[in-house]
């Protein structure tokens, strides 16, 4: 097939740059196919999940949805806001792509969540390990690729869901509607929730050796509700397509009552009125983005392009309580963030020959944020940061690829001088008085990297293999750099470190993987290295009453694997057995020989599933069954999840025990005239057992995972 066949097949599939058997697309009842070149999968470990596998499993939040795949982490305060990790490593370390541009909210923050609509994603990959070619700083420990790009085929057509979930009383909906005609593409989208105050099973907590009971079990104030809404427009001509998205996003929740102090045992509010109530302390987000996407093919050049905006406001809502020398504020503003970020991203796909393919790109990102309120923990900044990169595939053989290529960054951050706005006695002066403490100094730095990544992938009969080697860095952030302060929220007294380096690590990734048609067999063992890791140490000090906790760099090695077990002794029966288990030492500072806080424990995860069903036969549908021509394929799953015992801890992190729960899940979908019907069910936890899942931040204060919970989801496509 010619080159230009082959790129004009690609784009019409649902993304550019995304290999597939085949592409249809309808425009006015007239449906083009054309075969794709096949394509050998990339070195990097990754799992690709689409947006109706995540629905099937949806959870509170995306990265609670991620949670079930080895490797992947939940790092959860509360029954909604979490952040995903992988392989342990989250926060900075972790890079989100949606639909071409790095998602930048204020994700250094260990409660603040993804603003993503989970039901706008069509399809999403979990890449693991260093990702730092093709996405620059921050993806240390692999990226989510967030795709929401996939084209209508019909000139109407759309979806409606409707879910609940019985531990937070959560109730919510999801409707898409979307069309193509003449090449001129659109989709609507819209979500909203509303939850409850969630349920533990346990009648009191223990915070700094105070025992709090726990009204009818629930975690008083940690209701919320969410809000999202997306529009997409876009063309699609001959050898190029174009497209305008505009994402909203808004968010609001509570934070458990007694996470600020104890002081909410002085406070008038009653916490225990209403399940839904959402009282202070509580939290808002917005944010809005807005992006363009933009590719041309000819030839045997591929040119894309892609244009964002995004700006996210969070704000922090509190008592007004006097802490320390601070007299009580005038508001109940404790901090707000408002964080702009314009992002522009060129890539070139060049097919030298027919078995060599280079591809180049620059990223380049620019954020300005700005905080207020009484509060501090993070001081106003400005970021630049550009990037461009080059790699060459090289299909040596039908079964044998290579891929290599080479990344320099520039990076340059103006952090702004803060003092406190109420005066504090000086202590260093014999002079005496009182002074505006200064929590953040004037600080300019300017960051350089040249990395690089080169792997090999194999697929011959049933046999993958890969080999990924390459070298990650990543920015220190504002927080990292100027912070001075109290984090409530995690209960520490925070001090940043001016004189931090850019994060660099060395990793090298191993994949196996053999299947016939009865068994899967799967192990992906890995390895890093980082001579300058970035690690908020605990000291021995304590300042306005919490424990000082101080930024500063180690040498750290970490290594694990992730292993996958699935058969099918019967076409109605699949035995599926996932594991991961990861080591993590400090091999200098102050911390030597110990390993890094919040290291998630090995997890086994069996599961049992039974499938019935099947596709209808189109070459023959008068031999369908009546039941056939209604039912289509449904399952029903059993799975145990099993973490162990954590004892490698940093002190005075404390340990975990193991715990395993009991899950099940099941599903069915109905073919009607004009629509399909699907229904779902996951029950968690089902033994409402106790536990602490030692990547919660919420377990410092002595608060178990949630009891158990039933979740129930109806939607309509049509």
């Amino acid at each position: 097939m010619l080159l230009s066949d082959i790129l004009l097949a690609a784009l019409l599939s649902a993304e550019p740059f995304i290999g597939a058997d085949t592409s249809v697309l309808h425009i006015d009842e007239v449906t083009v196919t054309a075969s794709r070149q096949r394509q050998l999968p990339s070195p990097l470990s990754s799992v690709q999940l689409t947006g109706e596998t995540l629905r099937q499993q949806v959870q509170p939040s995306l990265a609670m949805s991620l949670n079930r795949i080895a490797g992947v982490q939940a790092s959860a305060v509360g029954s909604a806001q979490s952040r995903p990790a992988i392989r342990g490593l989250g926060f900075n370390r972790l890079s989100v792509i949606r639909d071409g541009i790095r998602h930048e909210g204020q994700q250094w923050g260990e409660d603040h969540g993804l603003e993503i609509d989970q039901f706008s994603i069509d399809r999403i990959e979990v890449i693991k390990g260093p990702a730092a070619l093709l996405y620059g700083s921050d993806a240390v420990g692999g990226a989510l690729v967030v795709s929401s790009a996939k084209r209508p085929t019909l000139p109407i057509e759309g979806q409606v869901h409707l879910f609940t979930r019985t531990n937070n009383l959560l109730f919510g909906g999801s409707a898409r509607i979307e069309g193509i005609r003449k090449g001129f593409f659109w989709r609507v989208q819209g979500t909203w929730q509303d939850y409850a105050d969630y349920r533990v099973p346990t009648d009191s907590i223990e915070y700094h050796s105070y025992r709090i009971p726990l009204h009818k079990q629930t975690l008083r104030n940690t209701a919320g509700r969410e809000a999202d809404g997306s529009l997409t427009l876009g063309y699609a001509a001959y050898r190029w397509h174009t497209c305008l998205k505009v994402y909203e996003t808004y968010a609001a929740s509570g934070f458990f009552a007694n996470a600020h102090g104890l002081e909410v045992r002085l406070s008038d509010i009653d916490y225990d009125r209403s399940r839904r109530d959402i009282d202070l302390p509580r939290q808002q987000v917005n944010h809005l983005q807005v992006l363009s996407h933009t590719v041309y093919t000819g030839g045997e050049w591929a040119l894309e392009a892609d244009l964002a905006w995004q700006h996210n406001l969070r704000s922090e809502f509190s008592e007004p309580v006097s802490h320390g020398y601070m007299p009580t504020p005038d508001s109940e503003l404790e901090r707000q963030f408002s964080k702009h970020t314009a992002t522009a991203n060129f890539t070139s796909r060049w097919q030298v020959h027919k078995h060599h393919t280079l591809r180049f790109g620059l990223n380049t990102e620019m954020q300005h944020n700005r905080r207020s309120g009484w509060g501090f923990i993070l001081p106003d900044f400005e970021t630049y940061s550009a990037g461009i990169y080059a790699s060459e595939r090289w299909e040596a053989t039908p079964f044998l690829t290579m891929d290599a290529g080479l990344r320099y960054d520039y990076t340059y951050i103006n952090i702004h001088a803060y003092s406190d706005w109420y005066t504090t006695p000086n202590l260093s002066s014999e002079e005496g008085g009182y002074l505006f403490r200064q929590r953040s100094q004037e600080l300019q730095r300017n960051f350089h990297s040249f990395t690089w990544s080169a792997g090999i992938s194999y697929h011959k009969k049933g046999w993958l293999l890969k080999v990924h080697a390459g070298k990650a860095f990543r920015v220190p952030t504002a927080k990292e750099l100027g912070t001075n302060g109290v984090n409530y929220h995690i209960f520490r007294y925070e001090e940043g470190n001016a004189g931090l380096h850019a994060e660099e690590s060395y990793q090298a990734d191993l994949s196996a993987a053999w299947e016939n048609k009865f068994l899967h067999i799967q192990a992906e063992p890995f390895f890093g290295w980082f001579p300058n890791y970035i690690y908020l140490c605990p000291t021995s000090g304590y300042s306005e009453g919490l424990q000082v906790y101080h930024y500063t760099q180690a040498q750290v090695v970490r290594t694990g694997f992730e292993a996958e077990l699935t058969a099918r002794p019967w076409e109605h029966l699949e035995l599926r057995v996932q594991g991961e288990w990861l080591f993590a030492r400090q091999l200098s500072g102050d911390k030597r020989g110990y390993g890094l806080p919040f290291s998630p424990p090995w997890r086994l995860m069996p599961e049992v599933k039974f499938v019935w069903g099947k596709e209808p036969d189109s070459s023959n549908p008068m031999q369908e069954s009546v039941l056939h021509k209604v039912l289509s394929k449904g399952y029903f799953a059993v799975d145990v999840r099993l973490a162990g015992a954590q004892h490698d801890i940093v002190p005075p992190e404390k340990p975990t025990d193991g715990w395993w729960t009991l899950n099940l899940q099941a599903g069915q979908c109905f073919r009607l005239t004009g629509c399909t019907l699907s229904l779902s069910l996951t029950a968690e936890n089902l033994l409402d057992t106790k536990y602490y899942d030692h990547t919660s931040y919420y377990r410092l204060i002595d608060i178990p995972e949630p009891g158990w919970n039933i979740g129930v989801m109806a939607g309509v496509i049509f």
